[in-house]
């Protein structure tokens, strides 16, 4: 069973990179950051073409046009697939393999954003989202994009060297070889994981940790006692 939305690509050089794609709640606070920068903009566009006339009204319409299509464009290729919703919300644009997010991608998924909005308030890309695995609206899937948490180093857990250190202690009642190298499997993933995650994860052993303050690193002893580490 899929615990999360995570998943993993192989890049040329033999790299796994873990990716997490955003949900649709992070995706509209950082919309509506995004669309209230715009209206602020329109705003004051539409202030300073009245002081031109006709033909500020025309120039000011040009001007309105080119920022609704092109705003998230300018800022998701120049600025790390990152407009600035999205850099409030640490999400960012990127292709579906994890590589950056081309010109002619972000082209692609935002012009399609007028099918994604009907048939009220983006009803098709909510549907859509909801279908896919990776949280893709019609313009993501269409550009071949993903919406993705951008990692944060300094949230992750211990070290290895850390988790190595911790006491071994023996678990509560006897576990069955298959439980002994899930726990050892798990131990090896923690120094990947935010250690709210970590202790997310190892609530799922129910009973096993059950009256554990630190689930994850008491996971971690067992772990260590299994293997022999002291």
């Amino acid at each position: 069973m899929q615990i999360d939305t995570t998943y993993s690509v192989a890049t040329p050089e033999g790299i796994h990179l873990h990716l997490t794609p955003a949900g649709p709640i992070p995706r509209i606070y950082a919309w509506s950051i995004d669309i209230f920068i715009r209206v602020f903009l329109y705003i004051g566009i539409g202030f300073t073409a009245r002081l031109l006339g006709n033909f500020g009204a025309g120039l000011g319409l040009i001007v309105i046009f080119i920022i609704e299509w092109f705003y998230p464009v300018f800022f998701e290729v120049l600025y790390n697939g990152q407009t600035p919703g999205k850099k409030m919300f640490n999400l960012y644009v990127a292709q579906e393999n994890g590589a950056p997010v081309s010109i002619g991608s972000s082209m692609v998924r935002n012009i399609i954003r007028f099918i994604d909005f009907f048939p009220l308030l983006y009803g098709f890309a909510f549907v859509s989202m909801m279908l896919s695995d990776k949280f893709q609206r019609l313009g993501d899937l269409a550009a071949n994009t993903v919406v993705l948490y951008r990692p944060d180093n300094s949230t992750h857990s211990l070290s290895n060297e850390e988790l190595d250190t911790i006491k071994p202690q023996h678990p509560p009642f006897a576990l069955t070889p298959k439980e002994q190298q899930s726990i050892i499997n798990f131990s090896h993933r923690m120094h990947r994981l935010h250690h709210d995650r970590s202790d997310e994860l190892a609530r799922l052993t129910g009973d096993l940790v059950r009256d554990q303050k630190h689930p994850a690193q008491y996971l971690q002893a067992i772990a260590n006692s299994l293997t022999g580490k002291v």
